[in-house]
């Protein structure tokens, strides 16, 4: 199995972290790996809603669909994948810490299958540094 934390503290109000984060069209500006979000189901963002996404990780182009399963706005979003060679969640929560910081987590937790079962804990250090990567960047868009 694989359950990957990482969090970071952005100065900016929680409402904006949220609504930004949340967004899916914004996924390919602050996610390193990830190339292109497409909406499936129509706006806005709700549970059941499904979005079509486009990444490249460990040198591989990687097609998946996550539906919203949780969506409290402000507060978390929770994502999972229904097939592929990864089925993952993932889950964002946003706290404020007052009223111009925000504590940002992003989990991500799955069961690989197949050949990339045998990469596993590859794939989580792999994991971590990315998110890393990716939570440093909506920092920095966000305390632009």
């Amino acid at each position: 199995m694989v359950d990957v934390f990482t969090e970071i503290k952005i100065k900016c109000p929680v409402d904006k972290v949220s609504t930004y984060a949340a967004n899916p069209d914004n996924a390919p500006k602050w996610y390193v790996n990830i190339n292109s979000a497409e909406w499936k189901t129509d706006k806005p963002l709700t549970v059941g809603l499904r979005i079509a996404f486009k990444a490249k990780f460990l040198g591989r182009e990687l097609a998946y669909v996550y539906k919203i399963v949780e969506f409290i706005p402000g507060q978390k979003m929770v994502m999972r994948t229904a097939d592929g060679p990864f089925p993952m969640e993932t889950t964002y929560t946003w706290k404020a810490i007052d009223e111009y910081n925000t504590r940002m987590t992003l989990r991500n937790k799955g069961n690989p299958t197949g050949f990339s079962k045998l990469f596993t804990p590859f794939i989580s250090s792999m994991m971590k540094k990315a998110n890393n990567k990716d939570l440093k960047k909506i920092k920095d868009i966000l305390e632009k």
